[in-house]
């Protein structure tokens, strides 16, 4: 709601064309009627408002499967719209929290490297604010918005790093939203010529594209090697490794 808000106000100074999309990942019964109150801040916004509703089985790993649905539905909305960006609400305690995720599941420097200002198509306005800045104009422009509960389900590893882990290191260090923002930023402007894969050396060609794929986050990317070798991004981590086959990357 806050990003809706927000872009809408600024649109007309921007010159942009705005359109915003919701998605129900089928998972709640109140997910319906959030997406009515987005919609209805949308037309009184002027702007137009569409959705989609996908199907998530439950299951392990479900934030991560929900995640990926999610996306899908809002490129899809995007290349009906005739969209250049994809625009999504990410904060920084967001950015913090994924770090931590990260951290925790073993992820080296370029895993570490998350949600950038800009990747390819998909911009994040929000990522240098806070959640408290957000909540602020809410409050500040009276816009009404929901609550997600899944978000307090502490079932979710990344609910228990918002709310056990991040209140911790902030006794420690107030401002670690803002050191694990800029970890990710050093990280992410950190230089690419280490990209090589154990004993296999890249030619500038592959280290060309495989910098691409980091910077852009293509966990998709399949990069051909020598020998019949595909090299491709760790979904998780973003680390380079090879694959047993997969379709390669055009320059």
């Amino acid at each position: 709601m806050a990003l809706l808000d927000v872009l809408a106000r600024l649109a007309p100074k921007l010159g942009l064309a705005l359109s915003a999309h919701g998605v129900d990942h089928g998972l709640r019964t109140d997910a319906a009627a959030e997406l009515d109150l987005a919609e209805q801040h949308a037309e009184r916004l002027g702007v137009p408002f569409g959705r989609t509703r996908v199907a998530v089985a439950p299951g392990g790993n479900l934030q991560a499967r929900a995640r990926s649905a999610r996306y899908a539905a809002l490129e899809e909305a995007q290349r009906a719209a005739g969209a250049h960006l994809l625009a999504t609400a990410h904060h920084a305690d967001d950015r913090a929290e994924t770090v931590l995720l990260r951290l925790l599941r073993g992820a080296g420097p370029r895993g570490l490297a998350v949600l950038p200002a800009r990747a390819g198509e998909r911009i994040r306005p929000f990522v240098r604010a806070r959640k408290t800045d957000v909540l602020a104009h809410l409050g500040r422009h009276g816009v009404r918005f929901a609550q997600d509960p899944s978000n307090r389900d502490r079932r979710h590893q990344r609910v228990r790093v918002r709310e056990e882990l991040l209140p911790l290191l902030a006794e420690l260090s107030p401002g670690i939203v803002e050191h694990l923002n800029a970890l990710a930023d050093a990280l992410l402007e950190g230089p690419t010529a280490e990209l090589d894969v154990g004993p296999i050396p890249l030619g500038r060609a592959h280290r060309r594209l495989l910098a691409r794929a980091v910077s852009q986050r293509k966990r998709e990317a399949r990069i051909p090697l020598p020998g019949g070798r595909v090299l491709g991004l760790d979904s998780v981590t973003l680390e380079p490794r090879l694959l047993a086959q997969g379709r390669p990357l055009k320059p």
